[in-house]
């Protein structure tokens, strides 16, 4: 049998205390700094702030859309918002409309 000296014992044995130790650590500093992180929240709110208020001006203008094809529906259409297209799409007016240029 081969005697080892003390050192290396007590460095082998704590050996795979150690490793393990290590491992925690990196699994702490990951839950830590790693984009999903407790540090990343703080990112993560304000982005979700800015995207809600970007959904609620995209809702805005969909819902105007929305109304809008509505109005032009084949069937009912708006004459007030077929006049306007009208006006703008062709450049027409009426015989007894004055146009006033705008600078």
């Amino acid at each position: 049998m081969v005697r080892r000296p003390k050192i290396q014992l007590l460095i082998v044995s704590a050996l795979g205390p150690g490793l393990a130790l290590l491992a925690l650590l990196a699994i702490a500093a990951y839950a830590m700094l790693g984009p999903t992180g407790i540090l990343a929240w703080t990112d993560y709110k304000s982005g979700l702030v800015e995207r809600q208020v970007e959904l609620s001006r995209l809702q805005e203008e969909r819902d105007a859309l929305r109304n809008r094809a509505r109005l032009l529906d084949g069937d009912h259409v708006d004459p007030d918002l077929a006049g306007e297209m009208m006006r703008k799409e062709l450049g027409v007016a009426a015989p007894d409309e004055i146009i006033v240029p705008l600078d």
